[in-house]
């Protein structure tokens, strides 16, 4: 956890900004950072940022564009050294608010407005447990956010310990929960939660209005309202979820002893979401999920201690990842992933 000199910190910086910047991770942990952010101080842009693993440089050019004088980072565990020279070369503080444990360059040593809040290094840790969301929300603390607090934790595995909060104002949004994953698929925030994650696959104005919609959004309860507001975040959430339910359908059918494989291809990038249920579904195994795009290959993995088995096959193949003990992504090419299949099976066996 963060200490509260660091929450503080936080909130000065945010009352500092005056037209912001928020880049965030493309999933529903990273838009209810942003959107907790927003709220608290009223103003700023938000971007979704959809390059894998990092920041690329380009992004930064947005900044620029809109004239920003603060740059949050929310929930990415990757900075481009393009993206940070960049940043400071437009003489822009940069807040880097984040919980993964991937390596990464010192850039305070060589950026002097660069500031970094990573609950993990205040514990020696490889990594933290607390999502961005939780950080997010408590360096805020609105009571009105508690909501969307939960919900950027369970989408990302997280129990936090206002859950009994949440359960007393919204009980019936809330049920037998006993982990994370009871949460996300057993009840109506969780709904929520997986909708947020689908409704960012949209396009880049139809995500700038589920931003805006969100940040106007007082409870859970308008979330699936017939809204023009939220129009177009519930038709791609339905259109999503129907293509979901055949993948996931067509993955429950690739189960081996140990091992769950599936590789698919498509428009629609959804390997996150269909290995966090693929692995609720079969506690014990380890699920990988390829998505096919071209000549590359974005790796879901799940399962007990994965990070190391992964990052073992990678020193035979050449690939980039990261993440948590049990839950990681990567990149592969897509020629290589019949020869990862073969050792990723033979570091299980």
């Amino acid at each position: 956890m963060l200490t509260k000199d660091q929450l503080k910190e936080i909130r000065d910086h945010l009352e500092q900004a005056k037209n912001p910047i928020f880049y965030y991770d493309n999933d529903t942990d990273g838009l209810c950072s942003y959107v907790i952010l927003r709220k608290f101080i009223g103003r700023g842009k938000g971007v979704a940022v959809r390059s894998f693993p990092g920041l690329d440089g380009g992004y930064a050019r947005k900044a620029k564009e809109l004239g920003a004088d603060y740059v949050f980072v929310l929930d990415k565990p990757v900075l481009s050294k393009d993206f940070v020279d960049n940043i400071d070369s437009f003489g822009l503080p940069l807040v880097w608010i984040d919980h993964h444990d991937v390596a990464r360059e010192d850039f305070e040593k060589d950026f002097k407005n660069v500031f970094i809040f990573n609950p993990a290094r205040n514990s020696g840790r490889d990594k933290s447990e607390e999502p961005t969301t939780y950080l997010c929300y408590k360096a805020t603390e609105r009571k009105e956010d508690l909501w969307l607090a939960v919900v950027g934790c369970i989408a990302d595995h997280f129990l936090p310990e206002f859950v009994d909060e949440f359960r007393e104002h919204y009980p019936e949004f809330w049920g037998k929960v006993k982990e994370p994953f009871d949460a996300y698929y057993g009840t109506e925030i969780g709904r929520i939660a997986m909708a947020l994650n689908f409704g960012l696959k949209d396009s880049v104005t139809h995500v700038v209005q589920l931003q805006n919609f969100l940040i106007n959004c007082k409870n859970p309860s308008e979330v699936f309202s017939e809204l023009s507001s939220n129009y177009s975040f519930r038709r791609k959430h339905a259109e999503v979820k129907k293509k979901y339910d055949e993948l996931l359908g067509r993955a429950k059918k690739f189960s081996g002893e140990k091992c769950i494989f599936f590789e698919y291809g498509g428009e629609l990038s959804i390997s996150a979401d269909l290995s966090n249920e693929l692995s609720y579904l079969n506690p014990g195994k380890y699920v990988i999920v390829a998505y096919r795009n071209g000549e590359a290959c974005n790796l879901s993995l799940r399962g007990k201690k994965v990070k190391k088995i992964f990052e073992k096959v990678l020193k035979k193949i050449d690939g980039v990842g990261g993440g948590h003990d049990d839950a990681v992504g990567g990149r592969i090419k897509a020629s290589d992933f019949k020869v990862f299949k073969e050792l990723f099976e033979e570091e299980v066996e």
